[in-house]
C-alpha cells in the first residue's frame, strides 16, 4: 500500500495498485508544476487511488501529449498530488507526495528533447525524446 499527501497535511491517499513505471518528465509543464529540472510521476492501474484525509481540488490542462490532463491539488498548500488522463486507464502520482521514497535509479526519462542544458541523464536509464510507446 503507497500512502502520501500533500505538503501542509490537509490531503491524505491512499494507492493500492502495484507501480507500473516511474517517470521523470523533462517537458515544460513539468518543470513548472515542480519548480525543478524535471517531475517526477509513478504510474498506477486507474482505480486504485483513495483520498483518506481532505478534499483535493482539481483542474484540468493540455499535456504536451495533446491530450487533457486532470491535476489533484491541495487547496490549502498548492501542492500537486496525481494527475488523471482523461482516457481514465491509468494516473500518476507526483512522486514527492509519497511518504516514503522512490528508487530514482529506476526511472524512465521522457521528453528528453526538452531537457535543461547540463541536465545529466545515466547512460543506462531508459529515455524518449518525447511520449513513451504505450
Amino acid at each position: 500500500m503507497l500512502t502520501g499527501g500533500c505538503q501542509c497535511g490537509a490531503v491524505r491517499y491512499e494507492c493500492d495498485g502495484e507501480p507500473k513505471a516511474l517517470y521523470a518528465c523533462h517537458c515544460l509543464e513539468c518543470r513548472h508544476q515542480s519548480a525543478s529540472a524535471f517531475g517526477m510521476s509513478l504510474e498506477m492501474p486507474a482505480g486504485t487511488m483513495r483520498v483518506t484525509q481532505g478534499t483535493p481540488r482539481f483542474w484540468t490542462r493540455l499535456a504536451n501529449s495533446g491530450r487533457r490532463m486532470r491535476c489533484a491539488f491541495c487547496p490549502d498548500c498548492g501542492s500537486r498530488l496525481w494527475h488523471e488522463p482523461e482516457s481514465g486507464a491509468y494516473l500518476t502520482i507526483k512522486a514527492g507526495s509519497l511518504d516514503e521514497p522512490v528508487d530514482v535509479a529506476q526511472a524512465i526519462h521522457i521528453w528528453t528533447s526538452r531537457k535543461l542544458p547540463g541536465t545529466v541523464i545515466p547512460p543506462d536509464a531508459a529515455q524518449y525524446p518525447e511520449e513513451p510507446p504505450e
